[in-house]
């Protein structure tokens, strides 16, 4: 991903889940994905599916079983 698909990427994820602090950051020594922060806190990763001739994103997320606790 080049700075111009991760800044697209960064203001899609924003007015989707209405939430500007969340952010789109390159991942180090990697070009197929790019790392997704609400504020400080690392929420997921975004890679890049080229498969079939179109260009998509997988946004992928883990959510922890001491995430949910207190909820």
């Amino acid at each position: 991903m080049d700075a111009q698909e991760i800044r697209k990427l960064d203001a899609y994820l924003k007015r989707l889940f209405g939430n500007a602090k969340m952010r789109v950051v390159p991942r180090p020594k990697k070009d197929d994905s790019a790392e997704v922060y609400v504020g400080e806190e690392f929420i997921g990763v975004l890679f890049v599916d080229d498969e079939d001739d179109e260009r998509s994103y997988n946004f992928q997320m883990a959510i922890l079983a001491t995430d949910l606790e207190g909820i």
